[in-house]
């Protein structure tokens, strides 16, 4: 196949439902996606985003996340709002999918139901959300609202999830919970009718018993941080056994942050620079930050728990996935990983602009190729 067959073949938006899905870390917040001195050709701002988000269009992504931070941590000293950053890039968009980190407890589900409903509209169906329960306990305090314990933090997401899914998908819906209280509600227009797609998809992550726990009985998508083989699919296992248990299906995300270059000893060397070049003040203070996310479990199982300093330079343990080498070894250990139950990446970069056009060029054709083999002989 020649190259340019390929990347018609690779960038095409009707790609097979089976195959795998890509998404990548929207840079809404400045110091890029690792936490080093090394150069990093990314920016914060709309415009840069804007194009971004079309480059990853024409190259095989189908979702973009927007990150949500508030407080000026680990690194990111700018950071723009994630909902309304998330409709700016739908409105400048053709098919990609924005998926917005939100807070419950900083945001009412019932107003962010209604904003995603318009958001929805205003971008024929491609709105989404990311419900990330909170890690940065500065973030609520210095607000004024109240910190909760780990596990009622995971109760209350999982009433906030129970509340979006009702009022997009029910009249006169009614939740009376231990966080939110909703008598009698309908909200019109509902969600834009997308063939496959009941309402507009719930995405969440989290390491822990109680974080596993919520995404398989209620989210559409378990975004998991960045794991090896084993450690993901000991993940995938126990989400999957809450899903099944409660009657559901869930799917799920691999965070990874990409280093592809001509050789796997040229890749190694930059991941060897990035780690060299980390900013260690920035890094121990976001350890610092998060080592309660773990403790504060009952078994001692959470995000960052057992995250060394090399993997808290990618602020989600993107390094442990491994994607770092040559195209071909990047695209066999994604499909890889789609073996043991991976159905989207969620991908960093150093240089986002060159790099996804670089993964739409020489990854991802090879990854097709892969799939289509497989299910020629299955």
């Amino acid at each position: 196949m020649s190259t340019d067959a390929r990347t018609a073949h690779a960038t095409t938006a009707d790609s097979a439902p089976d195959d795998l899905k890509f998404a990548y870390w929207v840079p809404n917040v400045s110091g890029g996606l690792v936490v080093s001195d090394i150069e990093q050709r990314t920016d914060w701002g709309y415009q840069y985003n804007r194009d971004l988000a079309r480059t990853a269009e024409a190259n095989g992504f189908e979702y973009a996340l927007s990150q949500v931070r508030y407080a000026a941590s680990y690194g990111a000293a700018q950071q723009h709002e994630s909902t309304s950053f998330s409709l700016a890039l739908l409105l400048a968009t053709e098919r990609l999918k924005v998926i917005a980190a939100v807070h419950p407890g900083l945001w009412h589900p019932g107003v962010l139901a209604k904003f995603i409903i318009t958001a929805d509209h205003l971008s024929g169906g491609r709105a989404a959300v990311n419900v990330v329960s909170g890690w940065l306990k500065q973030e609520f305090t210095n607000f004024g609202e109240p910190w909760l314990d780990h596990d009622e933090r995971y109760r209350r997401t999982a009433e906030f999830i129970q509340v979006l899914r009702g009022l997009w998908t029910e009249q006169d819906f009614e939740l009376l919970g231990d966080f939110y209280r909703i008598h009698d509600f309908t909200l019109q227009p509902a969600p834009v009718d997308v063939p496959g797609r009941p309402h507009p998809e719930i995405f969440f992550g989290g390491n822990s018993t109680a974080a596993r726990a919520t995404a398989g009985r209620h989210a559409d998508w378990y975004f998991s941080n960045g794991k090896d083989f084993d450690g993901f699919a000991e993940q995938h296992h126990e989400v999957s056994a809450h899903a099944e248990a409660a009657g559901r299906d869930v799917r799920f995300g691999l965070n990874g942050f990409m280093i592809v270059r001509d050789s796997e000893k040229e890749a190694r060397e930059v991941l060897r620079e990035i780690v060299a070049k980390a900013n260690k003040p920035a890094v121990e203070g976001f350890r610092d930050a998060v080592t309660q996310a773990g403790k504060a479990t009952r078994d001692g199982k959470g995000m960052w728990a057992d995250s060394t300093f090399e993997d808290l330079i990618q602020y989600n343990d993107g390094f442990r996935t491994q994607l770092i080498g040559t195209p071909e070894q990047v695209a066999e250990r994604m499909v890889e990983y789609k073996r043991r139950g991976v159905d989207l990446f969620l991908l960093g970069y150093l240089h986002f602009q060159e790099e996804i056009e670089q993964f739409g060029r020489a990854v991802l054709p090879l990854v097709r190729e892969i799939e289509a083999e497989e299910a020629r002989v299955a």
